[in-house]
């Protein structure tokens, strides 16, 4: 289990992270959302020990992060694919980690066939694509088979067949009962593979909660109507409060359910044809609740 209370990082008059408190519970996958600079990889590091808070704590197993021995045993995490020495092989570098945490080394030999680098074991990493470095680092997370993981945008660089291995293998941990952290952009895979979300801007946290609360939360659903008669049911949607957006023989409607539309519908003998809910949009409902805390905006002037 991972948690964070009144987490703080200050640099100088900036502050990157204020006040933090979540928790991202055992046997879910949480995901790890807000725009770019809102403080998700310095919270990232603050749990790894790397940034020190300014205020508050964050725990991982109900430990800070240093008091665990043999950390990888403890906590698994990828936060930069990149940063490795590229002069190592993909074994050697799986091997340093397993001898310097107690690991056995069978370990390694059985990680690199999971992330699919068996065939490049001996390879330098220096040669290696982003995808490949972004499967070894996942490795690297897994080596110490630990109970908590944290994962730092690790579809970066995967091909179709990588970012679906990678989904299988984080509902696959979480299902084991461990703790899955997962900050990523990419919205559809989180609608795929998360179960809860934790999203924060300007560094404060706008939402801890189940993915589909959240989506539902910012979103106005909408419904479609298709009828050959637009033009008698548009003003009477609207006498009741919904916004109508005409297409050629469907109508977009807002303010309304579905049931209401087509209880007006029978009473006014208006023929329709489609009669449909959208469901939630996750990107939409986090390009709304977090527009106002986007750093920058394409086509902004200042």
């Amino acid at each position: 289990m991972i948690e964070v209370n009144g987490l703080t990082k200050r640099y100088g008059a900036a502050t990157a992270v204020k006040d933090l408190t979540f928790a991202v519970r055992p046997g879910e996958v949480t995901g790890f959302l807000g725009p770019n600079g809102a403080g998700k990889t310095t919270t990232l590091r603050m749990l790894l020990g790397l940034v020190e808070p300014t205020a508050g704590t964050a725990t991982l197993q109900g430990l800070p992060f240093r008091h665990h021995p043999r950390g990888l045993r403890h906590v698994g995490a990828l936060l930069d694919a990149g940063d490795v020495h590229g002069g190592r092989t993909a074994r050697a570098h799986l091997a340093v980690l397993a001898r310097s945490n107690g690991i056995p080394r069978a370990r390694v030999d059985e990680l690199l066939r999971e992330v699919g680098l068996a065939g490049a074991a001996r390879r330098r990493i220096g040669g290696f694509s982003l995808g490949m470095r972004q499967r070894l680092g996942i490795a690297t997370a897994l080596l110490g088979d630990p109970p908590v993981l944290l994962f730092d945008e690790p579809l970066n660089g995967l091909d179709p067949e990588g970012v679906l291995w990678v989904r299988g293998l984080f509902r696959r941990l979480a299902a084991e009962g461990r703790t899955v952290f997962v900050s990523s952009h990419l919205m559809t895979e989180m609608e795929h593979t998360a179960d809860q979300l934790v999203v924060i801007g300007r560094g404060e946290l706008i939402a801890a909660e189940a993915l589909s609360a959240f989506a539902a939360r910012g979103t106005r659903l909408s419904v479609t109507v298709g009828t050959p008669d637009g033009a008698v049911l548009t003003p009477l949607l609207t006498a009741e409060g919904a916004s109508v957006v005409p297409d050629g023989d469907r109508l977009t409607v807002t303010g309304l359910t579905a049931a209401r539309i087509g209880e007006l519908a029978f009473r006014n003998r208006v023929q329709l044809n489609e009669l449909s809910t959208s469901s939630a949009s996750l990107e939409e409902a986090f390009m709304e609740l977090t527009s106002d805390c986007v750093e920058y905006l394409a086509g902004e002037t200042r």
